[in-house]
Formats: C-alpha cells, structure tokens, sequence
C-alpha cells in the first residue's frame, strides 16, 4: 500500500512537473528594469544602430526592429532604400544584442519591448508618420506595438510583419508543434541554461547574403523562455491590431513555421491588410530573414515601400 502510494506521488509530481514546464503557468519575467544597448561593446561595427535623416526634416520615418538574436544590420539594404525614398530610417539595436552573449543573458522580452516602446514614442513626438517594420521576433514586437498602439494618438502609420512568431508549440489548441523538446525547456533550465552560446561574426559574401547575418549563436533558454511565453499574450490580442497591417511569410521557413502566417492573417482586426506569401525552394539557407537575401530583398523592400506610400495617399 505504502509503495503504491509512494509511486502515485511520483508520478504525480513527475506529471505537475512536466505541465509547468510545458504550459508556462506561472511564468513572469524577472528583472524588467528599463535597460539601454551600448552600442560602445559591439563585436562588429555593423552591429550598431541605422540612422539615416535627411538634412531638410520629413514627416515620415520607419522604424526597423531586428530579430532573436540578430543585429540592425539585417537592414541595411532595406534601410537604404527607405532613405532614397525620402524616409528617415532607424534600425536600433537592443539591448543586450550585438555586444556579448553575457550581455543577452541579462535581458528578456519585457526588456526588448519597453526598450522599442521608448523609441517609437520618441519618434512620435518628431514625425507625423511612423511605419514599423520587424522580422522574425522584431515582426512579433512589431504585431505588439501595433496592439498597443492601435486607436490611439500614436498608431503606427502601417505595420509589416515579417516571418513572425505568435505561437511555438500549440499541441492541443491548434495541433502545431515548432519543437516538442521545448515543452521540456523550462525542466532543463533548473540544470543548465545555456547551450554552446558564442558570437556569429562571419562578415563575408555568401548564398544569397545568409552569410552576412551578425548575432549570436548558442542556446539562450531563459531569453527563449521569455518569448515564447509573450507571443502567447501577442496572439490573444491580435484582434486589438486595427491599423495597416502589411503580413509577409515564406512557405519554407525553416525558422518560424509557415503555420503562424494564417493565424495572424485571421485574427486581426486590420483595417487595411495586406498579406504575401513567398516560396523560397533554390538555397540552402534558413529561408526566414527575408530582408537580408539578396534575391528577395529588393522586391520585398519596394512591396513595403508601396504599402506605405499607400497610407500616405489615403
């Protein structure tokens, strides 16, 4: 009797266990001081901010936001071209981006967000028309800026969200699976929480400009943690998003399933929405930062350009 009890309480913890890890009940992210980048540690000098204003001041600027964990420099030909087309263009690296993964350690989502919160609104207080354009994680910050600030004084112009994440593994409610041993992620992060963590400095010619990615490479769970459980509260307040909304995914992403493309098309409440689907089949690539490959770039960078001047016309 005893050691069948003993074996139901096992088991029973062994079950609690795997559902907190699992569920992410109770999670919160801790230390969500305000915290700034330094831009003085980059390992790369392409690491660093793009601010591109023109001498004679304009009433529109785009607003950049990179992703997990990358560098502004995944902009710099859109960045550019925004620039040309009379845009001020601002990529800003966040914190804890772009220095040193110890840096990355000491961050979190909340951290990334009220960081770009404090630069959007300062861009609002200096331009009539701000668009926001993020890929990857900076296309789910992009998703949260634009719930936040739908409806109000400070709406975004437009937003363009690009192969952007708003659910990771969603078994039960939508039967999606991005990769089932992250169920077990917060379990191993009691034991270890990092992974062969290291800098990506490439810097040189590739297939199609993968190679010029900059960031960090490794295993970073609690930093994983922390998104995967705020794209959870940017997927139930997607019908919060009524300004322009401009989706972009590639069938192929390799990174962020295509999966996450048709939820965020539906359960917006966009006013104006715009969606393009896009079928990378010919590189080896991840197939995700859109913007950084050479044979996509373009197109994609004069789509949202063409989006924009839309709103502006209106």
């Amino acid at each position: 009797m005893i050691s069948n009890l003993f074996i139901y309480i096992i088991i029973g913890f062994v079950l609690s266990l795997v559902f907190w890890s699992s569920s992410l009940v109770f999670y919160r992210d801790k230390n969500t001081s305000d915290i700034e980048s330094d831009e003085e540690k980059v390992f790369s000098p392409k690491c660093k901010s793009i601010i591109l204003k023109h001498e004679r001041k304009t009433n529109t600027a785009v607003l950049m936001i990179h992703g997990f964990p990358s560098t502004p420099s995944v902009y710099d030909y859109s960045a550019n071209s925004f620039f040309e087309q009379g845009y001020d263009s601002y990529a800003y690296l966040l914190p804890g981006f772009g220095t040193d993964p110890e840096d990355f350690k000491k961050t979190n989502f909340t951290k990334w967000f009220n960081f770009i919160c404090r630069r959007y609104e300062n861009l609002k207080e200096q331009y009539e028309n701000v668009s926001i354009v993020g890929i990857s994680m900076g296309g789910a910050l992009t998703l949260k800026l634009a719930e936040k600030y739908s409806d109000s004084d400070k709406e975004p112009l437009a937003a363009i969200s690009i192969s952007a994440p708003v659910i990771y593994n969603s078994l039960i409610k939508d039967r999606k699976i991005t990769k089932f041993s992250f169920y077990f992620a917060r379990i191993i992060c009691l034991f270890k929480k990092y992974f062969n963590t290291s800098i990506n400095n490439k810097d040189e010619d590739g297939q199609d400009g993968e190679d010029r990615w900059l960031g960090y490479s490794g295993l970073y769970l609690p930093q994983s943690l922390s998104l995967i459980h705020a794209e959870k509260t940017i997927r139930k307040n997607l019908n919060k998003i009524t300004c322009p909304l401009f989706l972009i995914h590639n069938v192929t992403d390799l990174t962020v399933p295509f999966f996450n493309f048709p939820i965020i098309a539906k359960e917006n409440n966009s006013r104006y929405f715009r969606a393009k689907v896009i079928k990378m089949d010919e590189f080896k690539h991840t197939k995700h930062v859109l913007l950084l490959y050479f044979s996509v770039q373009e197109e994609l960078t004069n789509d949202i350009i063409e989006f924009i001047e839309g709103r502006l016309d209106e």
